[in-house]
């Protein structure tokens, strides 16, 4: 086994926070041996929505086998590693319960130590895959459950400095995907229809109080509803598209704007884009061209390790590893976990 003194401690890490079961090998905190993911799609996808239970049903049925495919992958068995890292919170409770769970008895079993992650450090520390971190740097998380912009002054030092003070970006494009019609999960057509239509129907961007980098998006997605309810009323005929456009549009105006502010304020070196929303192609340009001249270096994950994945929850306990930072055997699933 190696100490933690060195760059080359290969963690099994583990992530079960919502409907995803994933497992990867990740070693010194950036070489992805292997990334496993089971995804639960199709098995919420009538419901339009995740179902805890069932969501943690799955996970009962597959974490094992998950764990095992990559620790295959990889090539290498229990003994071969240093850690076990586990999503601790935020997430499902009983999504949770069933990774850590997993996690414990894998380290109890074979003596290894078990390293409790934040799931959005997780997502942050997705950056470290592709390249090293520049501090300061400026985090924009952005899923389904957070939309969150966080400072990190040095490496594991994480400060939120604003967040969304009702629905998340993501929660947003799935309801306005259903108002649209669209299939679960709405985010990545609202996305692809945004594509093909005009931004051109006015909706509201809530800026909140000047100097504030917190987000809402509430009203956004109620003058969507209403916008769309009030044109069935009329008779008349909204392309989707248009409406896609539009929404889209708005969201990513205040995202990057205020991202764009934030950075500047804080004289970061690094910016970074994360969590499942940046997946989403408009948001991806977007930030590109917003930091596309000389000033922070911005980061964007691929797309694998955008959405759900425990090769970023090996990269986050990295850290954790470097710090001596380990867990009881009472650890616990934290719904409500705080970003440190």
């Amino acid at each position: 086994m190696t100490t933690n003194s060195t760059d080359s401690e290969r963690l099994l890490a583990i992530e079960t926070s919502c409907d995803e079961t994933a497992a990867a090998v990740v070693q010194g905190g950036s070489n992805v041996l292997s990334n496993v993911v089971a995804s639960q799609i199709d098995s919420h996808k009538r419901f339009g929505g995740v179902v805890p239970e069932i969501a943690s049903r799955h996970h009962t049925e597959t974490i094992t086998m998950i764990m095992e495919e990559a620790l295959n992958e990889a090539g290498l068995t229990f003994s071969d590693l240093d850690g076990i890292a586990v999503t601790e919170g935020p997430g499902l409770v009983g999504a949770l319960l069933v990774g850590v769970n997993a996690a414990k008895a894998a380290a109890f079993a074979h003596g290894l130590p078990l390293l409790p992650v934040h799931h959005i450090a997780g997502h942050i520390q997705a950056a470290r895959l592709e390249r090293k971190w520049q501090y300061p740097a400026l985090a924009l998380v952005v899923s389904g459950g957070h939309t969150d912009l966080v400072l990190l002054r040095e490496e594991g030092d994480y400060e939120v400095i604003g967040r969304t003070r009702d629905d998340a970006a993501g929660e947003a494009y799935d309801k306005v995907a259903r108002t649209l019609g669209l299939p679960y999960p709405g985010g990545p057509h609202v996305d692809q229809l945004a594509s093909t239509g005009r931004a051109d129907i006015p909706l509201p961007i809530a800026w909140l109080e000047e100097g504030s980098f917190d987000f809402s998006f509430s009203g956004l997605k109620s003058a969507v509803l209403n916008t769309v309810h009030n044109a069935e009323q009329r008779g008349e005929t909204l392309s989707t598209a248009d409406v896609a456009a539009s929404f889209q549009a708005s969201v990513i105006e205040v995202l990057v704007e205020k991202t764009r502010r934030a950075a500047e304020e804080y004289e970061v070196k690094q910016v970074v884009l994360a969590g499942g929303v940046a997946a989403n192609q408009g948001l991806r340009a977007a930030m590109e061209d917003a930091f596309k001249e000389a000033g922070p270096a911005l980061t964007i994950p691929p797309f694998r390790y955008c959405t759900d994945n425990a090769a970023m929850i090996g990269a986050a306990a990295h850290i954790q590893w470097k710090k001596g930072i380990t867990a009881c055997w009472d650890l616990n699933g934290v719904p409500g976990l705080a970003l440190y």
